[in-house]
Order: structure tokens, then sequence, then C-alpha cells
């Protein structure tokens, strides 16, 4: 039996968060499974929903340096928390490492770098289905295969998304995330329209040195003309926010609406009747989302969800995504890391403080085996 340091976060009933690095044991693997020595695993933002959930960060108290922390969810939050009171949850969505030891069935996987997106991967080992496992080319590392899931995935699902409901281009917020990069480049090589909305200048200037036509500044005065030519422009009638509170969805609409009304034929009362929809798949802004009503009534404001939508498109479609993935790994589908840290760094004050900020460019990787 291997024994595997692994990092937990579990809420009590009166609301206190702890995050811990416990020992636990990892079963030898049954037919059909593979033992994976994780080497690699990100912080993503949807990690971050389990690890830290609604706590309070500027409570934040060391307990046991490396080993646990504490941090209080505000009293009116812990209602919404109920179902995992006293549950001690694995965390980590996502990573990569090397298959030491199969089970009947898998023992082409021995040996080999793969990525897996199984749950619990803020730990040394994960023994799981090989059918989870992607396979990674010869030469890939696992630091290069730590995020083949989350982001590329989701950047191709909007995409692919987009052809489903018959849209012909796409708004992206949050746009010089590792994510939206990764969005940037498939459009570009599929000739997909697309506007980016960022907030700071050098995201500018990153996004269209990798080749973005329209780049829209949501802190300049001019962004609402902006956006309204960008999508006149690329005729854009599809959104994805990644930040989910505060207007900026309302924003999208609206410059929709705008767009849809410049080239009318006739007033209706109603608004115009080209249909609008914006997904929310990200919770940067914790604020609530605000819709103004400018933008008529042929419109949808929903969630996406990158499970969901792998059951839209099927096994044999999912599959053919996860192999353009793993042969663009490290070009279309790079991800870059501001810091690499252990286990043990991912539990100190300093870097859950800069985690929990979400902030674009800033993204750890943690390497357990470090």
């Amino acid at each position: 039996m291997t024994i595997s340091k692994q990092i937990k976060s579990k809420i009590s009933k009166e609301g206190l968060l702890s995050i811990s690095i416990d020992e636990v044991e990892v079963p030898e693997p049954k037919d059909g499974e593979v033992l994976i020595k994780v080497q690699a695993t990100p912080i993503n933002p949807s990690d971050l929903g389990l690890l830290v959930g609604p706590a309070d960060v500027s409570s934040l108290k060391v307990v046991e340096e490396g080993k646990l922390v504490e941090m209080q969810v505000p009293e009116g939050l812990i209602r919404s928390v109920a179902a995992r009171f006293d549950q001690n949850l694995p965390v980590g969505n996502e990573g990569a490492g090397i298959v030491e030891s199969a089970g009947k069935g898998a023992e082409h996987l021995i040996g080999k770098i793969v990525g897996v997106a199984g749950g619990a991967m803020y730990s040394e080992y994960r023994c799981l289905p090989a059918i989870s496992c992607l396979e990674m080319n010869e030469g890939t590392t696992s630091e290069q295969s730590a995020s083949c899931f989350v982001n590329p995935l989701t950047a191709l699902g909007m995409v692919e998304t987009m052809r489903m409901e018959n849209h012909t281009g796409l708004v992206h917020t949050a746009a010089a995330s590792n994510l939206g990069q990764m969005l940037v480049k498939i459009c570009s090589a599929e000739d997909v329209p697309l506007v980016n909305v960022v907030r700071k200048e050098e995201h500018v200037d990153l996004l269209k040195s990798l080749g973005a036509k329209y780049v829209c500044n949501s802190s300049l005065d001019s962004f609402m003309e902006d956006l309204v030519n960008a999508i006149v422009e690329t005729g854009s009638t599809l959104g994805f926010d990644a930040t989910g509170g505060g207007k900026l969805s309302s924003q999208i609409l609206t410059a929709m609406e705008v767009a849809a009304n410049k080239t009318a034929t006739e007033f209706s009362r109603y608004g115009s009747d080209k249909f609008k929809q914006v997904y929310i798949y990200g919770g940067l802004d914790r604020n609530p989302t605000t819709l103004t009503r400018s933008f008529g009534f042929s419109w949808g404001l929903g969630g996406w969800l990158l499970t969901p939508f792998i059951g839209r498109v099927g096994q044999e479609r999912f599959g053919e995504l996860r192999k353009r993935v793993a042969n663009e790994i490290d070009t279309t589908f790079e991800s870059k890391y501001s810091d690499i840290i252990s286990l043990e760094q991912a539990l100190s004050p300093d870097c859950i403080l800069s985690y929990t900020k979400q902030a674009t460019g800033e993204k750890y990787l943690i390497k357990p085996d470090s």
C-alpha cells in the first residue's frame, strides 16, 4: 500500500474552514486502473471553490506551518455550504504525472506521462481508471501536461458551443488569461471572429501579439463604443463571461443589441429579433450579477460548465478534442505559470493570499514531489 500526502479542505458546522495536508493510503491499481506519481497540478479558479470556498481569507490563521491553516466563513454564507459540513474533501481537479504501475489491461501506460482530470490531484499519488488518462506524446513533460483538461477543453468547448447553437462569433471576458490566450489561437487558426475583453492596456498588447484583432479595454471611457464597434465588425452574438458578477454580462448583451439595431430595417418596440446569449462560466467577481434591461427580449443569460458540455458532444467528439490538446500542448494550449510551489507552500499565507486573488497572469503550479 502506497502512502501519499494530500491536500484536503473541510468546513465545520460553525463555519470554520480548515486546509490540511494529510497522509492517505493509495490502493494498488485494479484491472483497468493505473497508479500515477503526480508531478504537476495547477491551481485553477475552479479548484478554489472547494479549497477555500466562501471563507474570508483575511481571517487566515496558521495552526501548524505547512500542515494546517484555518479561516472563517462569514456567518451569512455558512448555510450555502451545509452540504459539505465536516467532510474532509480532497482538492485538485487536474494534473499530470508518470504511471508507475498498472492493473490488467492498462500495462501499456507504465512509464508514460499522462494528464488526467480525476479530482484529488493535490496529492503525491493517484490511482485512477486508465480510461480517464490522456497519454501525452513522447517528449512532453508533466509540467506541460498539467493543465491539459480544464482550460484547453473549455476554450475548445466555447467554439464548439458557438457552432452547435448557430452563432458565428464570440465575445470573451478576462481574455488575457491562459484560457483566453488559447481561445485567441484557436479562433485565429479557424477564422472564428472573436472579441476579447480585458482590463489593462498591457493585456491588449499581449493578445494583439498573439494575433487578436479585436481587444476592448473595459477600464477605458470608450469601452462601450469600442465593444459595439467590434461586435458590428464580427457579428458576435455569443459571449462567455468569466467574471460572473457585476455588470459586464449586461454590457455585452447591450452592445450586441446596439450592434444589431445598426443594421435593422425597421423599429420594434420589443427590440432586435436577433438572439443574443451570454454564458457565465466563472466567478472572478463575487458581486451580484446586475442586468440593466436595455437589450430587448431576444436574449439569454445562463451558466456554462465543461462537464455538461462533454455530455452534449458525446465521447467520440470529446476524444477528438482531447487528442488535439495532446498534439498541441506546447503551442495552442501552452500554459504559463507565475510560481511553482510544493504542497506545503500551497498552505503558506503568502501563497494563499496571492492565488485567491485570481489575478490575470498569476497562476500557480504545485509540484507534489518538490
